[in-house]
């Protein structure tokens, strides 16, 4: 729904902003925290990731993190924490995580996955899959997506 005193510009210019802020908020996680997200990533303003390891935060090119989705990077009750814990958590290239899933720390996300929402993620996750549930499983493999996540038309099948 639009509003009537909202003409296009004025709603491409509300966009752009958007997206100003988005940026904005991923620099400061690079250059404050250390993360290492790539400049393409959109996270959520809702999605939390951890800062109290962020150095060990590792997203990809055109990964989509949505909203109430975290991503851990320590576990203080298994002493995975600060400098005793060096094992990043990476999430690949071309990723979707979706809506109020966890990703706990130390765990590997290869290129092109789509995570299902609500999802606990406690164990790497090969490339070009689907995993959803608690814990999150292999649903679909052979996966093909585009940028943030976006299913592409084609699937491809891995022979090996």
């Amino acid at each position: 729904m639009r509003f009537r005193f909202l003409s296009g510009k004025m709603v491409y210019q509300l966009t752009r902003g958007y997206h100003v802020l988005l940026w904005l908020r991923n620099w400061w996680f690079r250059q404050a925290y250390g993360m290492q997200l790539d400049p393409s990533v959109r996270v959520s303003f809702k999605a939390r990731i951890d800062k109290t390891n962020p150095k060990q935060v590792v997203i990809g090119s055109h990964t989509y993190v949505a909203f109430d989705a975290i991503i851990l990077s320590h576990d203080y009750s298994t002493s995975r924490h600060g400098g005793q814990f060096d094992t990043p958590t990476k999430i690949g290239k071309n990723c979707f995580i979706g809506c109020a899933s966890i990703i706990l720390p130390g765990v590997e996300i290869g290129d092109e996955v789509i995570v299902g929402a609500g999802s606990v993620v406690s164990r790497d996750v090969p490339s070009n899959s689907i995993v959803a549930g608690n814990p999150a499983r292999v649903i679909h493999s052979g996966v093909r997506t585009t940028e943030y996540g976006r299913k592409a038309s084609e699937v491809y099948r891995d022979e090996s």
